[in-house]
């Protein structure tokens, strides 16, 4: 006995019977890629370069959206440093202060 027939999925075409069915069981398997072989690296293996263990810690950023406006910074280190600044006079001020914060940093230098 045949189950009944379901709706089609929205914007298919409907089954023209079990004919369909039937010709994707006789698919073939799909295998590992062709050159593939027990102890060769592929494209798909681990990073090359590997990690060097290093992370940033500090950083600075400067928005000055275009010639008129006004310019903005933000400086954040992790080791709590948190600074922001408006204008151009105090932005260059804090660059110059986020690059002091190196020689400076607890976590740079312990």
């Amino acid at each position: 006995m045949n189950a009944p027939r379901s709706a089609p999925l929205e914007g298919q075409p409907p089954a023209s019977g079990g004919q369909v069915a039937e010709l994707a069981a006789l698919a073939p398997a799909v295998g590992d890629p062709k050159g593939v072989a027990e102890g060769v690296r592929s494209a798909l293996g681990a990073d090359p370069h590997g990690d060097d263990g290093r992370r940033p810690i500090a950083w600075l950023n400067i928005r000055a959206p275009g010639r008129g406006t006004i310019p903005t910074a933000t400086s954040w280190c992790a080791c709590g440093r948190d600074r922001s600044a408006v204008g151009i006079r105090r932005v260059q001020a804090l660059i110059a202060d986020h690059t002091a914060h190196r020689d400076t940093c607890t976590l740079r230098n312990p």
